[in-house]
């Protein structure tokens, strides 16, 4: 008993004798005068001891919310409307009087209406007798918000259909989750309690310990290094970052370079110079979000310029016809969120000098799509090109097989697929255990000589792919939500394991 004893920390010492009283949580933290954490702790490490047991339960109380508690104060918006009723009265009158806005007066007149107080013939709305009886006493709702806060599992029967009724309507009561606490001491802790733990005992080594000796004359606490301690969450890196720079890696460790460029691009090099036509439904506001009143610039070399809009119009010296219509300049001046970072694959393309080339690229692209599982609006997008003239359709096979291998897909398939500047063209899909189903990945396929010939001025194989980063790292993570990578909860964030790959 006695080791024991020297082992207890200063803050157990002064929580354990307060257990004869109270095995109350928030009974012991208000007599210790502790803050709740330091209680917490204690009991803890009391519990580690085998000197007692917390015991935690979750209790449901119903609340007061913004408008029940103005209700408390006011009176609910029915009562004030019934008020209001003396006589007979128009219900454009009785309106214009209680000042309510439609919604506040239809809902209190229908509650008026459910409850038998009024009756309402032409627009004339008057009281019944009931509701002149009802002017005398309360409603149950208003007897029951008086009550509150109340444990839900005490409500009687007519409190029952009084929450029922007003859970229905706008704030007026909530249901707070409120965690309980429960100390039971065991038998050790019964006959500790009972026990004079007050001890001049040497709780650290200092300075002053040291010099005055203090250490010859009394003991040193003992440790007990079995004791829980609180965890340490070092700094770190968000997640879907760390994925990133791995992702990075894979493509510098295969011979790439990355590109780089700003969010806002033009019409021209997001579309024009990618072979996206005009009328292509992707350039709609319904896809694409645009930067309202600005207009960017076009490049100043007029000879990439003039090739986009003779491939468009005719398909210039490419072989193809283009797409029948009369190039408009100022679509291509538009300036807009990316779309996808093959905007940045463009204007690598027409800047490169020295070929073969490979460039990649993992950055944000901005769509304008409805938020589910598996899909955002503003996401990452893994990008790559490959300038040879002796690439071919294998060869980017190989780099995405060994791209998604890296990620930890064993099983990715390729699938057929069309896109306005690629031909061939393929869409990656991976199996996604988790949901049982095919996900797609993004698309890849080489540059038609539509895009090539007007930005490189010949046309040689350009391998190109575009993959969505998020949904490529929820089988790492064990995500099922692809809206969960940005949620940025404090726990998961700490939780959540490093990318190791």
């Amino acid at each position: 008993m006695e080791d024991i004893i020297k082992r207890l920390h200063p803050l157990e010492r002064q929580v354990l004798p307060l257990l004869k009283k109270t095995t109350n949580f928030k009974d012991i933290v208000k007599e210790s005068k502790l803050e709740e954490i330091s209680v917490l702790r204690a009991l803890q490490w009391l519990a580690n001891k085998k000197i007692l047991e917390i015991k935690e339960s979750e209790k449901e109380i119903i609340t007061l919310d913004k408008n029940g508690e103005i209700a408390v104060k006011e009176g609910l918006p029915e009562r004030k409307l019934l008020e209001l009723i003396e006589k007979e009265i128009s219900l454009d009158e009785l309106k214009n009087k209680s000042k309510f806005d439609d919604n506040e007066f239809n809902v209190s007149l229908g509650i008026l209406k459910k409850k038998a107080a009024v009756e309402i013939n032409n627009k004339i709305v008057s009281l019944t007798a009931h509701g002149k009886k009802l002017k005398k006493k309360e409603f149950l709702e208003e007897s029951f918000l008086k009550k509150l806060p109340i444990e839900f599992s005490k409500l009687k029967e007519e409190d029952k259909f009084s929450f029922e009724e007003l859970k229905k309507r706008k704030q007026l009561v909530k249901i707070d989750i409120v965690k309980e606490r429960v100390i039971e001491l065991s038998e050790l802790g019964r006959e500790l309690v009972k026990k004079d733990l007050e001890l001049d005992l040497i709780e650290e080594i200092t300075k002053e310990v040291i010099l005055k000796e203090s250490w010859k004359k009394k003991e040193f606490r003992e440790y007990d290094l079995t004791s829980i301690s609180a965890r340490i969450y070092p700094g770190k890196r968000h997640f879907v970052n760390q994925a990133i720079d791995y992702i990075k890696k894979i493509w510098l460790e295969m011979g790439f370079k990355e590109m780089e460029g700003s969010y806002v691009q033009t019409g021209f090099w997001n579309f024009d110079a990618l072979f996206t036509a005009q009328d292509h439904p992707g350039r709609d506001l319904h896809d694409t979000l645009y930067v309202k009143n600005l207009l960017g610039k076009l490049p100043k070399d007029e000879r990439i310029v003039n090739k986009v809009k003779s491939v468009h119009e005719t398909g210039g010296n490419t072989g193809s016809k283009g797409w029948q219509y009369t190039w408009n300049p100022k679509e291509a001046l538009k300036l807009l969120l990316r779309s996808h970072t093959t905007a940045l694959s463009a204007k690598y393309i027409a800047n490169s000098k020295e070929l073969p080339a490979k460039f990649f690229s993992v950055s944000k692209v901005f769509r304008n799509d409805t938020l589910d599982w598996s899909h955002l609006f503003e996401f990452h997008q893994v990008e790559g090109i490959v300038i040879d003239e002796n690439a071919n359709f294998k060869h980017l096979l190989g780099y995405l097989k060994q791209y998604y291998k890296r990620l930890g897909y064993d099983e990715v398939k390729f699938r057929p697929a069309y896109f306005p500047y690629t031909e061939m063209s393929v869409e990656p899909i991976a199996y996604d255990k988790e949901h049982k189903e095919w996900i797609e990945l993004g698309g890849a396929g080489i540059f038609r000589p539509e895009v090539v010939k007007p930005l490189l001025g010949k046309d040689i194989p350009v391998l190109a792919w575009g993959q969505g980063l998020e949904r490529g790292i929820l089988k790492y993570y064990g995500i099922k939500d692809v809206r969960e990578l940005y949620n940025n909860d404090l726990k998961k964030l700490r939780e959540i394991k490093m990318w190791l790959r």
